[in-house]
């Protein structure tokens, strides 16, 4: 299937973003620990979170999460610490992400976890049992869900949990949420010194817990924004919070560098923000950004700045080579279809020089790979901003944004479908 989408001339919209599908998928599982017995409100109702619940709901005896790597690595620490043999399994392209981390770091906590087939990949074959805990140490600079993972499980682990993390410590904002949520039901848990987090051995404490929208989503609205040609564009957002826990609530400060105005406003029920975005006509004329503590906000501003002409040097990108697809080459391959060339340093930073080939300028119409990555859909349909473009496999959406398409439409956008 294939969606060719071309923008509206006015940008003026109010959007009703997700749930945070990193804070739906943190509270599945700390409610369950906690003994829940209401779920949380506002539950993301993307696959990430939908797999969560369906294994929660039934535990079957395979549990597949398709290509939930959220769901993997939360589903895998909790089912360590949960009664009953499962086997945890994925699409094809989960069955190559590594896992090989968390799995040695549950084993060495006492879990037993088997490799069905190959080493340091799904699917697994989970044992749960009850754990001591005690001290740990892991590389800091792994993805920050095996973190999160297991400081998740930590309060109902005899001893607690002492963990260290070795040298540069990626994500941080993420596992500052996971211990703010971790708190917000009952749980001791905090940073003992710049590099260990220490939890202590005290259970959850059910509660009503309702979930902030999703500033993930919300950044491919300031990328409209941003490319709208549009002086008036506005876009209101509901349902996001100022001084936000989300890692990529810094979005609304990287924006600001690139001509979009961020408003806050609290309407009559006192709990949900509104946040309208506006151009203000003024960006840098070059953007150096390090995105280890926020990598899924990369495609988006490596499209934004090379559709704005705005030069850039990014580093902190080390970790998207482990996503759903190689986000670093996936950005090289669809970005020359656009004629920019982007270089990339160590597999770790992109850069670009500001030029652009022939075969990218007026006129040209890209058809854009998605690589079963939700992420380079979201981040490439803005492009229509700045002309029509092309969206291969555009239902990949449904992992984080399954009203994408919907909302698109319902603002002015024309999409064609094609299969």
């Amino acid at each position: 299937m294939q969606y060719t989408i071309n923008s509206p001339v006015k940008l003026n919209a109010n959007i009703s973003l997700p749930a945070s599908k990193s804070i739906s998928n943190r509270a599945l599982i700390i409610y369950a620990l906690s003994g829940g017995r209401t779920l949380p409100q506002n539950l993301s109702d993307c696959d990430d979170t939908n797999v969560i619940i369906e294994a929660m709901r039934y535990m079957p005896e395979v549990i597949d999460i398709k290509a939930g790597g959220t769901a993997m690595r939360f589903m895998t620490a909790y089912l360590s610490v949960m009664r009953g043999t499962h086997t945890l399994t994925g699409t094809e392209r989960m069955k190559h992400r590594p896992i090989g981390v968390l799995v040695d770091a549950l084993r060495k906590l006492g879990a037993h976890i088997e490799y069905i087939g190959e080493e340091g990949v799904p699917p697994l074959r989970i044992t749960g049992r009850k754990l001591e805990g005690g001290q740990l140490e892991i590389a800091g600079n792994v993805s920050s869900q095996y973190i999160s993972a297991l400081l998740m499980i930590a309060p109902i682990l005899e001893k607690g949990l002492e963990l260290r993390l070795t040298g540069d410590i990626m994500s941080r904002p993420y596992i500052d949420l996971t211990l703010w949520m971790m708190r917000e039901f009952g749980a001791d848990a905090e940073w003992s010194a710049g590099d260990t987090i220490c939890v202590k051995g005290q259970p959850y404490q059910s509660r009503d817990y309702f979930i902030e929208n999703d500033w993930s989503g919300a950044s491919y609205w300031y990328e409209m924004v941003a490319l709208s040609a549009d002086r008036d564009a506005t876009v209101q957002l509901s349902g996001l919070m100022d001084g936000s826990k989300q890692g990529d609530s810094v979005v609304k400060y990287i924006f600001s560098l690139l001509g979009v105005k961020t408003v806050f406003e609290t309407k009559q029920d006192g709990r949900l923000q509104y946040v309208t975005l506006k151009k203000n006509g003024r960006h840098v004329p070059r953007l150096d950004y390090d995105f280890a503590g926020s990598p899924d906000l990369a495609q988006t501003l490596v499209v934004t700045c090379c559709m704005m002409g705005i030069p850039f040097h990014f580093r902190g990108l080390s970790t998207l080579k482990i996503k759903e697809t190689d986000r670093i080459e996936a950005l090289k391959t669809e970005m020359g279809k656009l004629g920019f060339v982007l270089t990339d340093i160590n597999g770790s930073e992109l850069k670009w020089d500001g030029t652009r080939t022939p075969a990218g300028t007026a006129g040209t119409h890209a058809v854009i790979d998605t690589y079963d990555d939700h992420r380079m859909a979201l981040a490439f349909a803005p492009v229509s901003m700045k002309q029509p473009v092309t969206i291969n496999e555009p239902q990949v959406v449904s992992k984080s944004y399954p009203h994408f398409w919907e909302t698109l439409r319902k603002t002015g956008f024309k999409i064609t479908e094609t299969k």
